[in-house]
């Protein structure tokens, strides 16, 4: 079978759909919120918040760095990349003394 046996859709009517009328109760709009205490009028942040937010980030990272230092995985890097070093220092003073040579 070639034909499909849905019905054809049925067309739209172009003339715009009235919609019923809406029973709503109007509210009047709420005051303005004072500003945060530590923002002006404008909605701009006060030196002492910024400056107290940026010391505060500092002092986040700066502990976890310190502790991050102390874990047995950072020292055993810190390990690794020395004995890296010892082997690079080595191959380099094996490379000059075989110029020189």
């Amino acid at each position: 079978m070639t034909g499909s046996s849905a019905p054809p859709p049925e067309p739209i009517d172009p003339a715009p759909i009235d919609p019923a009328p809406i029973d709503a109760e109007i509210v009047p709009s709420a005051p303005p919120e004072p500003p945060a205490p530590d923002y002006d009028e404008r909605g701009i942040p006060s030196l002492d918040y910024v400056r107290d937010k940026i010391e505060g980030r500092f002092a986040t990272s700066l502990g976890g760095t310190e502790l991050a230092e102390g874990t047995p995985e950072a020292r055993s890097l810190e390990e690794q990349q020395a004995e890296r070093e010892k082997a690079a220092k080595a191959k380099l003073d094996e490379i000059r003394r075989n110029l020189l040579g």
